[in-house]
């Protein structure tokens, strides 16, 4: 198989992310998950009610996760593997907040996700806006990203491992 140039895992919520990991990661599954795979698999864990509708825009979790893995299968193919989509690092605007916040001469130690979500619930990513060092747009699924990494990695994980470099 070629593989995508694209880190195409800056396209993928945390909520598809942390989904895939647990499949993924299953000790009873032996061969690679296709993206085809997991579709079907949520497929199984929708009600019925739902499978038999004609297809509108989802608003329930599991169902958007749905949206995003149709959109994944149509830009990267039924069999693209699912492990390709996982989110290990942080995306580009949040490395950027996290390097505000390791470049602050007030922070003695290496800052750890729960530091800076601190600092951005303390007005960092209204600054680093009006710094221009992120756009406004940017700014909307910060929060969701951190307390997901935070989630997955635990607040005291070290915040610069998470940095995407590029």
């Amino acid at each position: 198989m070629i593989r995508n140039p694209i880190d195409a895992s800056i396209y993928v919520s945390p909520q598809l992310s942390e989904f895939i990991e647990r499949w993924v990661n299953d000790m009873d599954i032996e061969q690679p998950i296709t993206l085809a795979q997991m579709r079907n698999y949520l497929l199984g864990l929708l009600p019925e009610s739902f499978k038999q509708t004609e297809r509108m825009h989802h608003f329930d979790i599991s169902e958007s996760i749905l949206d995003e893995l149709d959109a994944l299968i149509e830009e990267y193919g039924q069999s693209a593997l699912a492990s390709e989509f996982l989110q290990t690092n942080a995306s580009e605007p949040l490395s950027r907040v996290i390097e505000a916040v390791i470049n602050n001469e007030n922070q003695e130690i290496p800052p750890t996700l729960n530091t800076v979500r601190d600092a951005m619930l303390s007005g960092l990513t209204a600054q680093l806006i009006g710094e221009g060092v992120l756009d406004e747009d940017e700014d909307e699924g910060l929060l969701s990203e951190i307390d997901a990494l935070i989630d997955r990695y635990g607040a005291d994980s070290q915040a610069e491992q998470f940095i995407r470099y590029e």
